[in-house]
């Protein structure tokens, strides 16, 4: 079976072609990190527009890389939620015509499903059952995975997610958009000894996440060691927030580390998977690697250009749903709240 993938959740617009049996046969992407960088963050209404754009030119190039007509092509997946909700409604749009034209089936991806099961499309991807840390700008989870759509969520965000806290602290210290990368890279020019900040919600049970008072805490930091008229030079101020940004990151990756060792061992499955945009940090793979050396167990991964939104992971979780005998009627709906829990089996 092959599968189409179309994904337009907010600022990228992915599309490729999964087959069940040669893997992954095209994958293409289109960023609006140039869009939006003006702005300091994704604008909804210019995301929409951008996917109305790209889409259907990129359908054709994966069509093209593949070396397949549409004829070819045996089903049709795309993201219906969450996200944000015009940007949704033009992926699920196409990716329902399209299955209408070309008389195949249609089914909607849970974009945080697609980004769950993103390490399967490596060579030696995990087995069903175990626990992933979904991480990314919108969301922080941990979930117990039995099998497709056999989901259950140990721990979630009560406010900021680990991708936004990234991204705000980011632009707090003065950096570009996208800001999780960009303070990353600021990072590894610190002092990992200089400040320490707190590791939210580890001093008392559960798995639940808070990161918008460390973003705070940042705040305060720069505020007191760079007030406005600070007399320091240029490459002191710059190592102050270097140092700044090291004693965020240490302290996000720490919380995340802490509450993935909580949930190995609340559930006994010794295998983590670790998915989304914040997944392709370094160090926070570093940090989950010893871990689960620790715990006896092992730590999987999608390869970096699979943690971000993409197109392959809708195909895959496309063609696990529609080999499963679900589809979707000749309608389509975009759910931005749209619950993992809520998803039936496959």
């Amino acid at each position: 079976m092959r599968v189409l993938g179309i994904e337009t959740s907010c600022d990228e617009t992915g599309v490729a072609i999964y087959d069940s049996n040669a893997g992954l046969l095209a994958h293409v992407l289109h960023s609006q990190v140039e869009t939006h960088a003006d702005f300091g963050g994704v604008v909804p209404e210019l995301a929409s527009r951008d996917h109305v754009r790209k889409t259907l030119p990129l359908i054709k190039e994966a069509l093209a890389e593949a070396g397949l007509e549409r004829d070819r092509i045996d089903g049709v997946a795309y993201t219906a939620g969450p996200g944000l909700v015009g940007a949704l409604l033009v992926g699920a749009a196409v990716g329902r015509s399209l299955a209408w034209a070309w008389g195949v089936p249609a089914v909607p991806v849970h974009h945080m499903e697609g980004h769950l099961l993103a390490p399967m499309l490596e060579e030696n991807g995990p087995a069903f059952p175990f626990v992933a840390l979904l991480a990314s700008g919108g969301h922080t989870q941990l979930v117990e995975v039995r099998g497709v759509g056999r989901y259950e969520v140990l721990g979630d965000s009560l406010d900021d997610a680990a991708g936004e806290a990234f991204d705000k602290t980011a632009k707090l210290l003065g950096l570009p958009y996208p800001g999780g990368p960009e303070l990353a890279r600021l990072a590894a020019l610190g002092d990992p000894d200089r400040y320490r900040f707190p590791r939210p919600m580890t001093d008392r049970p559960g798995l639940d996440f808070s990161f918008s008072g460390l973003k705070t805490f940042a705040l305060n930091c720069l505020h007191a060691e760079l007030p406005e008229n600070h007399s320091l030079d240029e490459q002191a101020a710059r190592q102050t927030r270097a140092d700044i940004a090291r004693a965020f990151e240490e302290a996000v990756v720490d919380t995340l580390a802490i509450k993935c060792r909580r949930a190995v061992r609340q559930t006994g499955c010794k295998t983590l998977v670790l998915a989304g945009g914040v997944s392709a940090n370094k160090r926070l793979r570093g940090r989950i690697r010893e871990v689960l050396d620790k715990e006896g167990g092992r730590a999987f991964y999608p390869r970096p250009q699979f943690c971000t939104d993409n197109g392959a992971m809708i195909a895959y979780a496309g063609w696990r749903r529609l080999a499963a005998g679900q589809s979707e009627p000749l309608r389509f709906n975009a759910d931005p709240r749209w619950k993992l829990e809520a998803l039936p089996p496959a």
